[in-house]
C-alpha cells in the first residue's frame, strides 16, 4: 500500500501554475521520471516550468506542447521558448481525432468518441483532460516511448493546476495508457 498527498486546490486558475509545477516536480524526482509534458497556451506555463526545473535539465525531458499553430504565442515568446532547453510540440489535439482509432479496433463500426472520452476526463477537471491529451500527442509525435511513466501538467483556461504521472501510449493503442497518480488537480 501506498500513501501519497495529493494538492487539492478551492479553485482552477493559474494562480496555482508555481505550486502545480512544484510538486510535479517533487513526484518526477522521487520516482526518478525523465519525462515531463507540459501544456502551455501563451508561454507563462512553460516559462515557469523551464525555471521550477531549469538546474534538471541534464536529467529531464521537458515538452512543451503548444496548440495547433500557436498563434496565442507572441512571436518574441514562441522564438525565446524554441532557443530554451525544452522541446517544442504543435500539433493537432489527439481527442480530436484519433482515439477514436482505438475504439473502432476494439470495438468494430464507424463511430468516434473522442469527446466522449474528453468530456469523461473533464468530470475532474479541464486540466485532467488536457494532462491525459498531450501525452497521447506527444508519444504519437515520437518526442516520449510508449509505456513509460510521464509527469504532464495542465490547467483550466492559462496557467497550470493539474499534474499527474501517466504511463504513455500511443493514441491508437489508448487503452494502454494509464493515469497512475494524482498530483494536483483543483476540487
Amino acid at each position: 500500500m501506498i500513501r501519497r498527498e495529493v494538492v487539492y486546490f478551492d479553485k482552477p486558475g493559474s494562480e496555482n501554475t508555481d505550486e502545480t509545477l512544484k510538486a510535479a516536480r517533487a513526484r518526477l524526482e522521487e520516482l526518478g521520471i525523465r519525462y515531463m509534458v507540459v501544456a502551455s497556451t501563451r508561454g507563462y506555463t512553460a516559462f515557469r516550468a523551464l525555471d521550477i526545473l531549469g538546474d534538471l535539465r541534464d536529467r529531464v525531458d521537458l515538452i512543451v506542447v503548444t496548440h495547433a499553430g500557436a498563434v496565442e504565442y507572441r512571436v518574441e515568446d514562441l522564438e525565446k521558448l524554441r532557443s530554451s532547453w525544452a522541446r517544442i510540440l504543435t500539433c493537432p489535439h489527439t481527442l480530436g481525432w484519433t482515439v477514436g482509432d482505438s475504439f473502432r479496433s476494439r470495438y468494430g463500426g464507424g463511430f468516434t468518441v473522442e469527446r466522449i472520452v474528453a468530456d469523461a476526463l473533464r468530470r475532474f477537471s479541464e486540466g485532467m483532460k488536457v494532462a491525459v491529451e498531450i501525452v497521447l500527442m506527444a508519444t504519437d509525435a515520437g518526442l516520449i516511448p510508449p509505456g513509460v511513466d510521464v509527469v504532464s501538467v495542465a490547467g483550466t483556461a492559462s496557467g497550470a493546476d493539474t499534474a499527474i504521472i501517466v504511463t504513455s501510449a500511443y493514441s491508437r493503442e489508448f487503452f494502454k495508457l494509464k493515469v497512475r497518480e494524482i498530483i494536483a488537480m483543483p476540487r
